[in-house]
């Protein structure tokens, strides 16, 4: 029995048609989960400001203050705020829809190894935002008040403060995702863990520069973020072992 060739395309038609659907319905979901966590907090715009800028507030010398430069600063600057924690708040949810949109179409043993790399790299990332207001962000910014010249008062716009502090908290985000970063590196073979360890002082020379780059020009803080991410590295590497060593132990053919 002959067959038509035209049902094999409409077959792949309707199949790109369903995952576009599919897409789609995830990436609705994925906007309202955002816009649900972002209605209540824009009712407290001014206080989550507040705590974000309360590092530098403390830090700043007595008879000083942050400024709005701009007449929409005072408006826009929190509520901007307020929409950027909503993305944080909610991105665990979002990484779950495009979990569940990718996951079909991978073999067993990658959602088995997929979906531990997943979970450790959102809560890595919130580790690293942690560590940067709650360590970094006090040292950094009375290391930045007291330098300040003789007769120059430092007072910083809410705006550039805002731009500020959102770059750090997601370059510390992204550091601490270097385990995740060398395990992956190592599973999908484009590194061996015996090369990582040899170069270890590339890698720390690397480290220094990235963190000069991304950090302040002061010694504490590109120090508050290279250490922990070499730190990280080493743990990579001792994750992607244990992991090499249990991959090859499990049997090659999924079920």
């Amino acid at each position: 029995m002959s067959q038509n060739p035209g049902d094999g395309e409409n077959l792949a038609e309707a199949t790109l048609i369903t995952h576009l659907l599919e897409l789609r319905n995830r990436l609705l979901r994925a906007v309202i989960a955002v816009a649900v966590c972002f209605v209540p907090l824009a009712f407290f715009q001014n206080e989550l400001f507040t705590l974000v800028a309360r590092p530098l507030i403390e830090k700043l010398p007595e008879g000083t203050s942050l400024i709005a430069t701009s007449v929409v600063s005072p408006f826009m600057a929190p509520l901007k705020l307020s929409l950027i924690i909503a993305v944080f708040v909610a991105m665990p949810y979002v990484l779950a829809q495009i979990w569940a949109f990718v996951a079909p179409g991978l073999y067993k043993h990658e959602r088995r190894f997929a979906a531990p790399m997943l979970v450790s790299s959102i809560v890595l990332f919130y580790a690293g935002m942690a560590f940067a207001y709650f360590i970094v962000f006090p040292l950094m910014f009375q290391f930045l008040a007291s330098t300040t010249p003789v007769g120059v008062k430092m007072m910083t716009d809410i705006a550039n403060y805002l731009d500020f502090v959102m770059l750090l908290f997601f370059a510390f985000g992204v550091a601490f995702e270097m385990p995740v970063a060398v395990v992956l590196l190592v599973a999908t073979g484009l590194v061996k863990v015996e090369t990582l360890q040899k170069n270890r002082g590339y890698v720390v020379l690397g480290i220094f520069i990235v963190a000069a780059f991304l950090t302040p020009p002061d010694a504490i803080s590109q120090s508050f973020m290279a250490v922990p991410m070499y730190l990280l590295y080493e743990l990579g590497i001792l994750f992607a072992r244990l992991t090499g060593k249990r991959r090859a132990a499990e049997p090659a053919v999924d079920t």
